[in-house]
Protein backbone atom coordinates (compact mmCIF):
# COMPACT_ATOMS: atom_id res chain seq x y z
CA UNK A 1 0.00 0.00 0.00
CA UNK A 2 0.79 3.57 -0.17
CA UNK A 3 1.31 3.55 3.28
CA UNK A 4 3.64 0.78 3.23
CA UNK A 5 5.63 2.23 1.05
CA UNK A 6 6.20 6.20 2.69
CA UNK A 7 6.98 4.25 5.68
CA UNK A 8 10.13 2.06 4.04
CA UNK A 9 10.85 5.30 2.35
CA UNK A 10 10.87 6.68 5.86
CA UNK A 11 13.39 4.22 7.09
CA UNK A 12 15.31 4.31 4.05
CA UNK A 13 16.08 8.23 4.66
CA UNK A 14 16.50 7.62 8.21
CA UNK A 15 19.35 5.35 7.66
CA UNK A 16 20.91 6.73 4.94
CA UNK A 17 21.20 9.75 6.67
CA UNK A 18 22.98 7.85 9.54
CA UNK A 19 25.14 6.12 7.39
CA UNK A 20 26.12 8.84 5.79
CA UNK A 21 26.92 10.53 8.89
CA UNK A 22 28.75 8.06 10.46
CA UNK A 23 31.20 7.60 7.42
CA UNK A 24 31.97 10.82 7.44
CA UNK A 25 33.06 10.87 10.90
CA UNK A 26 34.37 7.90 10.76
CA UNK A 27 36.79 9.30 7.83
CA UNK A 28 37.63 12.38 8.95
CA UNK A 29 40.50 9.85 11.61
CA UNK A 30 41.88 9.27 8.80
CA UNK A 31 42.18 12.51 6.82
CA UNK A 32 42.92 14.82 10.02
CA UNK A 33 46.09 12.16 11.31
CA UNK A 34 47.67 14.44 13.56
CA UNK A 35 45.96 17.38 13.76
CA UNK A 36 43.93 16.11 16.81
CA UNK A 37 42.44 19.68 17.78
CA UNK A 38 41.25 20.10 14.47
CA UNK A 39 40.22 17.03 14.27
CA UNK A 40 37.80 16.96 17.43
CA UNK A 41 36.16 19.99 16.25
CA UNK A 42 35.23 18.71 13.32
CA UNK A 43 33.77 15.50 14.91
CA UNK A 44 31.79 17.31 17.01
CA UNK A 45 30.57 19.29 14.34
CA UNK A 46 29.87 16.35 12.17
CA UNK A 47 28.24 14.46 15.08
CA UNK A 48 25.90 17.50 16.01
CA UNK A 49 24.81 17.61 12.25
CA UNK A 50 23.84 13.70 12.53
CA UNK A 51 22.00 14.10 15.64
CA UNK A 52 20.25 16.95 13.78
CA UNK A 53 19.23 14.47 10.62
CA UNK A 54 18.00 12.37 13.38
CA UNK A 55 16.11 15.04 15.08
CA UNK A 56 14.34 15.47 11.43
CA UNK A 57 13.58 12.23 10.56
CA UNK A 58 12.10 11.63 14.06
CA UNK A 59 9.78 14.59 13.06
CA UNK A 60 7.79 12.55 10.47
CA UNK A 61 4.78 11.25 11.24
CA UNK A 62 3.31 9.59 8.41
CA UNK A 63 0.55 8.08 10.40
CA UNK A 64 -1.40 11.40 10.59
CA UNK A 65 -3.93 11.54 7.84
CA UNK A 66 -3.24 14.44 5.41
CA UNK A 67 -6.44 14.86 3.72
CA UNK A 68 -10.11 14.45 5.43
CA UNK A 69 -12.68 12.87 3.56
CA UNK A 70 -16.36 11.55 4.06
CA UNK A 71 -14.85 8.37 6.76
CA UNK A 72 -12.36 10.31 8.56
CA UNK A 73 -15.24 12.79 9.93
CA UNK A 74 -16.59 10.77 13.16
CA UNK A 75 -17.87 12.26 16.53
CA UNK A 76 -14.56 11.69 18.52
CA UNK A 77 -12.71 14.18 15.81
CA UNK A 78 -15.37 16.57 16.31
CA UNK A 79 -14.96 16.61 20.15
CA UNK A 80 -10.80 17.02 19.87
CA UNK A 81 -11.22 19.14 16.83
CA UNK A 82 -14.50 21.71 17.66
CA UNK A 83 -11.99 23.85 19.85
CA UNK A 84 -9.48 24.58 17.67
CA UNK A 85 -9.44 27.66 15.22
CA UNK A 86 -9.22 27.21 11.51
CA UNK A 87 -6.88 25.72 9.89
CA UNK A 88 -6.01 23.79 12.72
CA UNK A 89 -9.80 22.46 14.36
CA UNK A 90 -13.42 23.18 13.23
CA UNK A 91 -14.04 26.19 15.70
CA UNK A 92 -17.05 28.51 14.39
CA UNK A 93 -17.97 25.85 12.08
CA UNK A 94 -20.95 23.73 12.32
CA UNK A 95 -20.88 20.16 12.99
CA UNK A 96 -23.49 20.28 9.57
CA UNK A 97 -21.21 22.11 7.59
CA UNK A 98 -18.65 19.85 8.07
CA UNK A 99 -20.37 16.70 7.66
CA UNK A 100 -22.07 17.73 4.84
CA UNK A 101 -19.19 18.64 3.08
CA UNK A 102 -17.30 15.60 3.99
CA UNK A 103 -20.20 13.06 2.70
CA UNK A 104 -19.11 14.38 -0.51
CA UNK A 105 -15.85 13.03 -0.39
CA UNK A 106 -17.12 10.03 -0.36
CA UNK A 107 -14.46 7.42 -2.38
CA UNK A 108 -11.41 6.11 -0.54
CA UNK A 109 -9.64 7.66 -3.40
CA UNK A 110 -10.60 11.32 -1.65
CA UNK A 111 -7.93 10.23 1.49
CA UNK A 112 -4.73 9.93 -1.41
CA UNK A 113 -3.47 12.53 -3.28
CA UNK A 114 -3.21 9.72 -6.01
CA UNK A 115 -3.03 6.44 -7.00
CA UNK A 116 0.12 4.36 -7.76
CA UNK A 117 0.12 2.50 -10.55
CA UNK A 118 1.71 0.00 -8.67
CA UNK A 119 3.00 -0.63 -5.23
CA UNK A 120 6.23 -0.25 -6.37
CA UNK A 121 5.70 3.06 -8.67
CA UNK A 122 8.35 5.63 -7.13
CA UNK A 123 6.30 8.78 -8.03
CA UNK A 124 8.37 11.86 -9.01
CA UNK A 125 6.44 15.37 -7.80
CA UNK A 126 7.43 18.56 -8.05
CA UNK A 127 6.03 22.15 -5.92
CA UNK A 128 6.07 24.76 -7.83
CA UNK A 129 5.78 28.40 -6.07
CA UNK A 130 5.40 31.63 -7.22
CA UNK A 131 9.16 33.34 -6.13
CA UNK A 132 10.85 35.73 -8.74
CA UNK A 133 13.86 33.35 -8.53
CA UNK A 134 12.37 31.19 -11.19
CA UNK A 135 12.12 34.46 -13.82
CA UNK A 136 14.96 33.64 -16.39
CA UNK A 137 15.25 30.25 -14.80
CA UNK A 138 14.77 27.90 -17.66
CA UNK A 139 12.88 25.48 -15.43
CA UNK A 140 10.25 24.21 -17.24
CA UNK A 141 11.54 21.50 -18.78
CA UNK A 142 12.80 19.85 -16.02
CA UNK A 143 9.37 20.78 -14.24
CA UNK A 144 7.64 19.18 -16.73
CA UNK A 145 9.13 15.92 -16.02
CA UNK A 146 7.35 14.96 -13.19
CA UNK A 147 5.14 12.76 -12.51
CA UNK A 148 2.95 15.06 -10.88
CA UNK A 149 3.58 18.59 -10.62
CA UNK A 150 1.53 21.18 -7.78
CA UNK A 151 1.26 24.50 -7.85
CA UNK A 152 -0.33 27.38 -5.77
CA UNK A 153 -1.77 30.61 -5.72
CA UNK A 154 -1.14 32.78 -9.06
CA UNK A 155 0.45 29.83 -11.02
CA UNK A 156 0.62 31.56 -13.75
CA UNK A 157 1.96 29.44 -16.95
CA UNK A 158 0.57 31.15 -20.26
CA UNK A 159 4.19 33.30 -21.19
CA UNK A 160 6.45 31.93 -18.80
CA UNK A 161 6.50 27.95 -19.93
CA UNK A 162 10.66 28.35 -20.53
CA UNK A 163 10.67 29.13 -16.69
CA UNK A 164 7.76 27.24 -14.62
CA UNK A 165 6.53 25.19 -17.42
CA UNK A 166 2.80 24.13 -17.85
CA UNK A 167 2.16 21.08 -16.39
CA UNK A 168 -0.43 21.48 -13.57
CA UNK A 169 -1.68 18.04 -11.84
CA UNK A 170 -2.86 19.50 -8.13
CA UNK A 171 -3.26 23.40 -7.69
CA UNK A 172 -3.34 24.24 -3.70
CA UNK A 173 -5.44 27.20 -2.70
CA UNK A 174 -7.18 28.78 -0.07
CA UNK A 175 -10.87 29.84 -0.67
CA UNK A 176 -9.81 33.54 -0.15
CA UNK A 177 -7.06 33.54 -3.20
CA UNK A 178 -9.55 31.92 -4.86
CA UNK A 179 -10.47 34.70 -7.13
CA UNK A 180 -7.24 35.94 -8.62
CA UNK A 181 -5.35 32.61 -9.02
CA UNK A 182 -5.64 29.46 -11.53
CA UNK A 183 -9.14 28.52 -12.93
CA UNK A 184 -11.15 26.13 -14.66
CA UNK A 185 -8.19 24.07 -16.36
CA UNK A 186 -8.92 20.93 -17.33
CA UNK A 187 -7.40 17.86 -16.09
CA UNK A 188 -6.76 19.14 -12.58
CA UNK A 189 -7.04 18.03 -9.05
CA UNK A 190 -8.15 20.99 -6.86
CA UNK A 191 -6.87 20.66 -3.43
CA UNK A 192 -8.48 22.75 -0.49
CA UNK A 193 -6.73 24.16 2.15
CA UNK A 194 -9.40 25.13 4.84
CA UNK A 195 -8.39 28.23 6.32
CA UNK A 196 -12.27 29.54 6.46
CA UNK A 197 -15.56 28.55 6.53
CA UNK A 198 -16.27 28.95 3.17
CA UNK A 199 -13.37 26.46 1.68
CA UNK A 200 -16.18 23.83 3.25
CA UNK A 201 -19.00 25.66 2.61
CA UNK A 202 -17.29 26.39 -1.59
CA UNK A 203 -16.64 23.03 -2.14
CA UNK A 204 -19.95 21.56 -1.48
CA UNK A 205 -21.14 23.95 -3.95
CA UNK A 206 -18.14 22.85 -6.34
CA UNK A 207 -19.14 19.23 -6.05
CA UNK A 208 -23.13 19.60 -5.70
CA UNK A 209 -22.92 22.11 -9.01
CA UNK A 210 -24.86 24.39 -7.08
CA UNK A 211 -24.61 28.68 -6.22
CA UNK A 212 -23.07 29.24 -2.95
CA UNK A 213 -25.65 29.33 -0.56
CA UNK A 214 -24.25 31.87 1.88
CA UNK A 215 -21.05 33.88 3.54
CA UNK A 216 -18.75 35.48 1.15
CA UNK A 217 -19.04 34.26 -2.10
CA UNK A 218 -23.21 33.65 -1.51
CA UNK A 219 -24.49 33.22 -4.97
CA UNK A 220 -21.17 32.71 -6.82
CA UNK A 221 -21.37 29.51 -9.28
CA UNK A 222 -18.20 27.32 -8.89
CA UNK A 223 -17.83 26.81 -12.19
CA UNK A 224 -16.65 30.41 -12.66
CA UNK A 225 -13.62 28.72 -10.63
CA UNK A 226 -13.34 24.93 -11.54
CA UNK A 227 -15.02 25.21 -14.80
CA UNK A 228 -18.16 22.29 -15.29
CA UNK A 229 -16.11 19.94 -12.81
CA UNK A 230 -19.22 18.35 -10.64
CA UNK A 231 -17.24 15.14 -9.73
CA UNK A 232 -15.57 14.87 -6.05
CA UNK A 233 -12.72 12.79 -7.99
CA UNK A 234 -11.67 16.54 -9.11
CA UNK A 235 -11.76 17.73 -5.60
CA UNK A 236 -9.52 17.19 -2.20
CA UNK A 237 -9.53 19.02 1.40
CA UNK A 238 -6.43 19.06 3.73
CA UNK A 239 -6.97 17.70 7.13
CA UNK A 240 -6.86 20.16 10.10
CA UNK A 241 -5.11 17.40 11.99
CA UNK A 242 -1.86 17.49 9.62
CA UNK A 243 -1.84 21.35 9.02
CA UNK A 244 -1.82 21.21 13.30
CA UNK A 245 0.99 18.85 12.95
CA UNK A 246 3.39 20.65 10.72
CA UNK A 247 2.82 23.62 12.45
CA UNK A 248 3.87 22.59 15.41
CA UNK A 249 6.51 19.85 14.45
CA UNK A 250 8.60 21.90 11.59
CA UNK A 251 6.71 25.60 11.90
CA UNK A 252 6.30 26.82 15.44
CA UNK A 253 6.29 30.62 14.88
CA UNK A 254 7.25 33.03 17.83
CA UNK A 255 3.88 34.70 16.18
CA UNK A 256 1.61 31.55 18.27
CA UNK A 257 2.26 32.81 21.34
CA UNK A 258 1.74 36.62 20.44
CA UNK A 259 -1.24 38.64 20.02
CA UNK A 260 -1.08 37.15 15.93
CA UNK A 261 -1.64 33.93 17.19
CA UNK A 262 -5.14 33.86 15.93
CA UNK A 263 -3.90 34.99 12.43
CA UNK A 264 -0.70 32.73 12.03
CA UNK A 265 -0.47 29.95 9.88
CA UNK A 266 1.90 28.76 7.67
CA UNK A 267 1.77 29.38 3.60
CA UNK A 268 -0.10 28.03 1.25
CA UNK A 269 2.67 27.33 -0.44
CA UNK A 270 4.78 25.63 2.58
CA UNK A 271 1.58 23.41 3.68
CA UNK A 272 1.70 22.20 0.27
CA UNK A 273 5.13 21.46 0.42
CA UNK A 274 4.67 19.45 2.76
CA UNK A 275 1.56 18.13 2.24
CA UNK A 276 3.78 16.75 -1.01
CA UNK A 277 6.67 15.66 1.07
CA UNK A 278 4.20 13.25 3.00
CA UNK A 279 2.86 12.05 -0.40
CA UNK A 280 4.99 11.41 -2.85
CA UNK A 281 8.67 9.63 -2.29
CA UNK A 282 10.97 11.73 -0.44
CA UNK A 283 14.58 11.45 -2.38
CA UNK A 284 12.21 12.04 -5.45
CA UNK A 285 10.77 15.61 -4.63
CA UNK A 286 11.69 18.71 -5.94
CA UNK A 287 10.39 22.65 -5.31
CA UNK A 288 10.78 25.22 -7.18
CA UNK A 289 9.82 29.49 -6.29
CA UNK A 290 10.58 28.87 -3.53
CA UNK A 291 12.14 31.32 -0.27
CA UNK A 292 16.11 30.81 -0.57
CA UNK A 293 18.81 33.03 1.05
CA UNK A 294 19.13 34.90 -1.37
CA UNK A 295 15.60 36.42 -1.81
CA UNK A 296 16.64 39.93 -2.11
CA UNK A 297 17.99 39.14 -5.17
CA UNK A 298 14.92 38.45 -6.95
CA UNK A 299 11.37 40.09 -7.19
CA UNK A 300 8.21 39.13 -5.06
CA UNK A 301 6.76 36.85 -7.84
CA UNK A 302 8.55 35.96 -10.92
CA UNK A 303 5.53 37.16 -12.82
CA UNK A 304 6.16 41.15 -12.10
CA UNK A 305 6.79 42.85 -14.40
CA UNK A 306 8.80 45.46 -12.61
CA UNK A 307 11.17 43.75 -9.43
CA UNK A 308 9.03 44.09 -6.00
CA UNK A 309 10.51 43.08 -3.23
CA UNK A 310 9.21 40.39 -1.10
CA UNK A 311 6.85 41.85 1.73
CA UNK A 312 6.66 39.65 5.03
CA UNK A 313 3.51 39.68 6.92
CA UNK A 314 2.85 38.39 11.19
CA UNK A 315 0.44 35.69 9.55
CA UNK A 316 3.44 34.14 7.66
CA UNK A 317 6.96 32.74 8.78
CA UNK A 318 8.50 33.00 5.43
CA UNK A 319 12.23 33.05 7.08
CA UNK A 320 11.50 29.92 9.51
CA UNK A 321 10.11 28.32 5.93
CA UNK A 322 12.67 29.21 4.19
CA UNK A 323 15.35 28.25 6.74
CA UNK A 324 13.35 24.87 6.88
CA UNK A 325 13.24 24.18 2.98
CA UNK A 326 17.22 24.84 3.42
CA UNK A 327 17.66 21.96 6.32
CA UNK A 328 15.58 19.64 4.43
CA UNK A 329 17.65 20.44 1.14
CA UNK A 330 21.02 20.18 2.66
CA UNK A 331 19.58 16.49 4.16
CA UNK A 332 18.71 15.90 0.98
CA UNK A 333 15.04 15.15 1.96
CA UNK A 334 14.00 16.80 -1.17
CA UNK A 335 15.56 19.53 -3.51
CA UNK A 336 15.19 23.05 -3.12
CA UNK A 337 16.14 25.07 -6.23
CA UNK A 338 18.32 27.74 -6.03
CA UNK A 339 20.69 30.21 -7.72
CA UNK A 340 22.73 33.12 -7.69
CA UNK A 341 20.58 36.26 -7.64
CA UNK A 342 21.45 39.73 -9.25
CA UNK A 343 22.00 41.71 -6.65
CA UNK A 344 20.91 41.74 -2.82
CA UNK A 345 22.18 40.71 0.40
CA UNK A 346 21.11 38.46 3.38
CA UNK A 347 20.48 41.11 5.79
CA UNK A 348 17.35 39.56 7.51
CA UNK A 349 17.77 36.45 6.40
CA UNK A 350 21.08 36.61 8.64
CA UNK A 351 19.28 37.60 12.02
CA UNK A 352 17.55 34.20 11.95
CA UNK A 353 20.06 32.37 14.30
CA UNK A 354 20.50 28.75 13.95
CA UNK A 355 17.78 25.91 12.47
CA UNK A 356 14.45 26.07 12.68
CA UNK A 357 12.92 24.38 16.73
CA UNK A 358 11.76 21.06 16.43
CA UNK A 359 8.66 19.88 18.90
CA UNK A 360 7.83 16.39 19.39
CA UNK A 361 4.44 15.56 21.31
CA UNK A 362 4.31 15.56 24.96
Amino acid sequence: SGMKIRKYSYMLLFVTLICAGIQQLMSLDTLMGEHSGQKNENFLKLWDTVLHLITIVLCFNFSVHVLQWADSFNQFKWQRLQYAPLPYGWKDVSPEVVSTTLSLLQNSSSSRLFERKSPDQCVRCAVVGNGGILNSSGQGKATDSHDYVFRVNGAITKGFKQDVGTKTSFYGFTTNTLKNSLKAYWGICYVFIPANIQDYVMLAAAIQGAAVPSGYYEGDQPSMYFGNKHSFEHFRMIHPYFTEYVTKRFLNSPYLKMRYRDFYMPSTGALMLLTVLHSCDQFSLSAYGFITQNYEGFSDHYYNAVKKPLHFYANHGLLMEGTLWQLLHSSRVMWLYQRHGKKGGLSRWAKMKGSPTFFFPQ
